[in-house]
């Protein structure tokens, strides 16, 4: 992994990280179309094209946020990423790194359960997405964002300036 003095993420990665985190609020937010989806399916085993369409929107977004973490990731390993601000204590710095792989990796295998459920049929990686997945999601973009505000107003550390305006 390439490693960089930067005290900012690039462009590219921060244009990344916000358009993902839209898209996630998005789907997160906003299912409605493919549990109506869903719902009609598992009834009646049919679906109208308003629900199909909603359903497809939902699926687009997250094939996108797949996208997005793939090549946020490989920017991340050609670019590298700005080292821990030195006043974020040991214990934290740590905690950071678990929930940031954590949230990779819950971006990539979200995209991935939804689509073996919508695409390919498993009622499991549905049931899985849906309920256990979704859930943790929401735990970490929560822990996310308190480190974030934690760094931004305790620490007093420019962790959002680099991610926002570089």
């Amino acid at each position: 992994m390439a490693t960089t003095a930067s005290l900012s993420f690039s462009l590219p990665q921060r244009i990344l990280h916000w358009l993902t985190a839209g898209l996630v609020f998005f789907n997160l937010l906003l299912p409605d179309g493919m549990n109506a989806w869903n719902r009609s399916m598992k009834q009646t085993g049919a679906a109208s094209a308003e629900q199909v369409t909603s359903a497809n929107i939902h699926a687009y977004a997250g094939i996108a946020i797949l996208v997005l973490v793939a090549v946020r990731l490989m920017l991340r390993h050609v670019q590298g990423v700005p080292a821990a601000p030195a006043a974020e204590p040991a214990i934290f710095r740590s905690v950071a790194k678990i929930s940031e792989w954590t949230l990779y990796l819950l971006l990539l295998v979200m995209p991935l359960t939804g689509a073996a459920a919508y695409y390919l049929g498993y009622e499991v990686a549905g049931d899985l997405h849906a309920d256990v997945l979704k859930a943790v999601l929401w735990a970490v973009v929560g822990l996310h964002v308190l480190g974030a505000l934690a760094h931004q107003f305790y620490w007093k550390t420019n962790v959002l300036r680099r991610m926002t305006v570089g």
